[in-house]
């Protein structure tokens, strides 16, 4: 199917008159309605895949033409709350692509700027499953430069017209576009867009189709640095070796880039001035100057736009993907950029109008050339039409030896200078002879003096016209570099995209393979493209700009018939004319329309050709309307078609009346049969439970009665024993009070003589009674320490009272010490003993108190470090600590380590663990300290001893209560007073004086004369 569709520069809204459409193969009143709509049917109904393709001019309203079809097909298929939300996505997809892909040029204020196929999925049903979205070619050098009188992508203006003021703030931008040199200004504003708002619907679909909130955010900050992108500038810097540097001409920009892609500023920097080339093992670093760094700047922008609209693409594809693996219908929808002819044409529109070539050799393919070879094959008489094959232009742009994008590739790949000017050579000596080339250097002489053809360009004569490209650009923009150290700046970005959109940047994946061309690339997408729409029954929309002023009601009749003529419409159209507009093979069409006659009905048994005929002539259809071909029967006029069609939907009908009929009679027949086992089954129930009742009854009356009598009987027993009791209790009363009468007579004196003494017995008793209960409720906690106890509140009780709070607390201490464990206990009674020994007479004393004593706090067996000194020690040690003994000649103190054995302590050097001193226990006459709160004691040896040979040991410790009181508790007592301090024949005395504000915290030790050590104490 091909319809012809004028873009008229107006709003069309699908209203529920225009998806009114007539029983079957009716006819609608908008084209593209109609095509949808025989497409979406043949899809749900004949079981094959559809493919719409939508072609034209840029500007003929392709874009407007493919939402127009979705929302149809959207309008006709079925309901409900998963399909409606497939829906949504499906459509809603649209307005992000647009936004990201679209932009305004000379021709368009709409322009697709990249290529879109959609396959939509379909269940059997025919109600839509999900999408899958391919994309081609992305224009994306619009992003660094757009031409005069053209904008960048919509999403750059939408942005900064559209986000709130907070939005802007965060991404650092300003809504003035003359701050990004990105943006073009002459055509900043469109009419009829109204940027704002249109961000507010993209913001609004891509929430429909499934975007998070954060992934948004990155796209929209991904966006915001691309603008600060295109605002660096460089400026040159000269190296001693002669060679210019680019250096950042304003860092701001760039800081402010870097913080909204988390990269770090230095590695950007350098990679805008510094290229590193790497081969197989040698890895050489260039300095890039000026230009070579806004090659670089523009590099980057666009590669980073171009993967971002990669990215998008991918991401919805995810969202609207088809849920379920079952078997699937597809119908394609092909939007994609239009033939293109602008005064300056470059690299993209080469390869744009490449595309169309592609997609006018297939309508020449399937609409023209298979047709007429089919007529032929099936032995149809016809007579051959002539058309233009645009085979070999195709040929010309894609032959893989001398196609223009082959040499374009070799040019690139090719070792040596490359210029566009060396690969403009290549194609005049190649293509020179071509007769749809065109070049000014060519041998060919009939162009040398063709002054309409400038010498840096070429000239291709496409089906839609000839087009003139300039050369300038075609190698870089083919190549398409992007410098590694950029890949790998930007993977090393905190950003949550940047390592999904450069994988080549990870250094451990380093690929010195040269990444495939951009030609390359989309001549294989193209390729795929066309193998899928031939596995597809296309349906097409050639879409007609009627005007170039982008103005309703206007119709420039030389501008149509150039569109018509060179699309091959009027071949297309002498071609159904004079052809058949139906064909089918014979057995489909007589499995199809098999019903319409008796003969055929249920079941034919001949072939099939046969049965066609037979059924054609009961139906007595005219001879000149249809032919018998070899395999296929053709129908001529779509009237006859259309009968068949009609005839065969009022037969279905009534087969499906007959079928409702038979169904209905069997579902009633069924229904009454189980209703009659059912009532035999419900009366049966119900006479069993109607017996059950019954009896019940009886039963329970039995019951009532029996129990009357049985009551009645036990209460005259009853009545009767209590009688008896009662008579009993009488005599009993009677006897016990004449009994008591007797005995009061005989006892009265002596009751009167004791009564007191009994009445005291019995009030003091229950006294006690009461302090006792009365004690226990307010009894106190089982806390040693806790010292409340109730309060008397008898006078005589005093001493009780008393004796039993001292027993309570005796009780519970023993109770407190029961749960001590055996190293708990020396714990405490080393605690008990440090306090008999200090307590009132150390100032250092209460700061000790809440400090466990450890013992060993150098780990002398587990440390290796002292693996020499643990040697020397058999016994076990009970305490080993860093202590410092105090020089006699300047009163300073050196580091050593205490060790204290249950025989001997010992002093070894904290460094070596050397053994510096051994003193036995039995040497030790005593100990002397402070009152103080320093930790200075002294070691008092017996006088005539061998370890009395150097005199006292005067030693300092934080740790002084524990040492001295684990020393006490193995052999030495403890003194408290100044103590003198013998150093070899000489006695010293060591005076311990306060200390002022002067000396802070710390304890001072200072030698004043031979026989004198001042020790300042810090005041308490």
């Amino acid at each position: 199917k091909t319809w012809k569709y004028i873009n008229m520069y107006n709003t069309v809204e699908l209203h529920s008159e225009i998806l009114k459409i007539r029983k079957h193969y009716g006819v609608l009143d908008v084209c593209f309605a109609s095509l949808s709509d025989e497409a979406y049917r043949s899809l749900r109904d004949q079981d094959k895949d559809q493919c719409i393709l939508i072609t034209g001019e840029s500007g003929a309203g392709k874009t407007e033409a493919s939402k127009l079809v979705m929302s149809y097909v959207a309008a006709v298929c079925g309901k409900g709350q998963e399909v409606n939300k497939v829906k949504e996505q499906l459509l809603q997809s649209n307005p992000v692509l647009e936004a990201f892909g679209n932009a305004k040029t000379v021709r368009n204020d709409n322009s697709s700027r990249f290529g879109k196929y959609m396959d939509i999925e379909f269940d059997f049903k025919g109600d839509p499953l999900g999408g899958v979205i391919s994309n081609y070619l992305l224009e994306k050098s619009r992003v660094v430069k757009q031409p005069r009188g053209e904008r960048n992508f919509h999403i750059f203006y939408q942005l900064l017209s559209g986000a709130s003021e907070d939005t802007l703030k965060t991404l650092k931008l300003d809504r003035d576009l003359g701050k990004y040199n990105y943006l073009s200004l002459d055509s900043a504003s469109v009419n009829g867009l109204d940027d704002a708002a249109n961000f507010r619907t993209v913001r609004n679909a891509m929430q429909i189709v499934g975007f998070m909130e954060d992934e948004v955010q990155s796209v929209l900050q991904l966006v915001a640095a691309i603008l600060k992108l295109g605002n660096i500038e460089f400026k040159p810097e000269s190296r001693v070796n002669g060679f210019d540097e680019s250096r950042v001409k304003d860092k701001n920009d760039l800081k402010e880039m870097c913080e909204l892609m988390g990269i770090e500023q230095a590695a950007l920097e350098r990679a805008f001035s510094f290229r590193t080339v790497e081969a197989r093992t040698d890895k050489v670093s260039t300095t890039l100057n000026v230009a070579q760094a806004y090659y670089a700047r523009d590099a980057l922008a666009k590669n980073l736009y171009s993967r971002l609209f990669s990215w998008l693409v991918a991401r919805i594809n995810e969202s609207i993907k088809a849920q379920f693996k079952a078997r699937k219908k597809v119908m394609g929808v092909l939007d994609i950029y239009g033939f293109e002819i602008f005064e300056d044409n470059s690299f993209e529109q080469f390869i744009i109008n490449y595309c169309n070539e592609k997609l006018q050799q297939i309508f020449i393919e399937l609409t023209l050339k298979e047709e007429q070879e089919e007529y032929v094959r099936e032995g149809i008489e016809w007579t051959n039409i002539e058309y233009f094959n645009n085979a070999i232009i195709c040929d010309l742009i894609e032959n893989n030896q001398s196609g223009i994008l082959a040499m374009l590739d070799e040019e690139c790949l090719r070792p040596g200078t490359v210029t566009d000017e060396t690969f403009l050579d290549k194609l005049n000596t190649i293509c020179a002879e071509h007769q749809h080339f065109e070049s000014r250097l060519s041998k060919n002489s009939k162009f040398l003096t063709d002054h309409s053809l400038p010498h840096s360009c070429f000239r291709i004569q496409h089906y839609a016209g000839k087009v003139l490209y300039r050369v300038e650009g075609f190698v870089d923009k083919n190549n398409d570099l992007l410098y590694r150290d950029l890949s790998q700046a930007m993977y090393k970005a905190n950003h949550s995209l940047m390592k999904l959109l450069f994988p080549e940047g990870n250094p451990i994946k380093v690929n010195l393979k040269r990444p495939p061309t951009a030609g390359f690339q989309f001549r294989a997408s193209v390729g795929t493209l066309m193998k899928n729409l031939l596995t597809k029954n296309p349906n097409y929309i050639r879409c007609i700009k009627p005007n170039d002023k982008k103005a309703s009601h206007i119709f420039t009749d030389s501008l149509v018939c150039h569109q018509v003529r060179y699309l091959g419409l009027m071949e297309n159209v002498r071609v159904r004319r004079a052809g058949y507009a139906f064909r089918q093979a014979y057995e489909p069409c007589l499995e199809r329309y098999k019903m319409l006659c008796k003969q055929t009905w249920p079941h034919w048994r001949g072939p099939a050709r046969e049965g066609v005929e037979v059924l054609l002539n009961d139906l007595q259809i005219p001879q000149e309307e249809f032919s018998y071909g070899r395999s296929k029967i053709f129908i001529r006029n779509p009237r006859t078609l259309f009968t068949l069609e009609e005839k065969r939907a009022r037969c279905l009908e009534d087969l499906a009346t007959l079928i409702q009929k038979i169904y209905r009679g069997w579902k009633q027949r069924t229904l009454f049969l189980l209703m009659k086992r059912s009532q035999i089954v419900v009366a049966a129930w119900y006479r069993r439970y109607a017996q059950q009742k019954k009896y019940q009854q009886i039963k329970s009356s039995t019951i009532v009665v029996q129990s009357f009598i049985r009551g009645w009987k036990a209460r005259m027993i009853l009545r009767e024993l209590k009688y008896q009791k009662r008579c009993k209790e009488a005599v009993t009363t009677i006897a016990a009070y004449w009994h008591g009468t007797q005995v009061r007579r005989e006892y009265r004196k002596f009751f009167r003589a004791n009564a007191g003494k009994k009445i005291y017995k019995f009030t003091i008793q229950r006294i006690m009674q009461k302090y006792f209960l009365e004690l226990k409720k307010t009894m106190p906690s089982m806390s040693p320490i806790d010292k409340s106890w109730p309060p008397r509140q008898y006078l005589f009780l005093e001493g009780t009272h008393t004796e039993l709070r001292r027993i309570f607390h005796l009780w519970r201490c023993k109770k407190y010490r029961e749960q001590f464990t055996e190293q708990k206990k020396a714990i405490y009674e080393e605690k008990l003993e440090a306090s008999e020994i200090f307590k009132d007479k150390k100032a250092l004393y209460p700061s000790s108190v809440g400090q466990p004593f450890r013992g060993d706090y150098l780990e002398i067996k587990m440390n290796p470090k002292y693996q020499k000194l643990n040697t020397l020690v058999d016994e076990k040690v009970i305490i080993a600590d860093v202590v410092n003994k105090i020089n006699r000649a300047n009163g300073k103190g050196a580091a050593r380590i205490f060790l204290l054995t249950k025989s001997s302590l010992m002093l070894a050097d904290l460094k070596t663990g050397q053994l510096k001193a051994s003193v036995p226990l039995a040497d030790v006459s005593g100990v002397s300290v402070s009152s103080q709160t320093d930790g200075f004691f002294a070691l008092r040896l017996k006088e005539g001893s061998a370890s009395a040979a150097k005199g006292d040991f005067l030693l300092s410790s934080e740790r002084l209560i524990e040492i001295i009181t684990k020393l006490h508790r193995t052999k030495a007592g403890c003194e408290d007073r100044e103590f003198l301090v013998q150093f070899k024949q000489d006695k010293v005395c060591v005076k311990f004086l306060q200390g002022g504000p002067k000396n802070g915290n710390s304890v001072t030790c200072k030698r004043k004369n031979n026989r004198l050590l001042e020790v300042s104490v810090p005041s308490p």
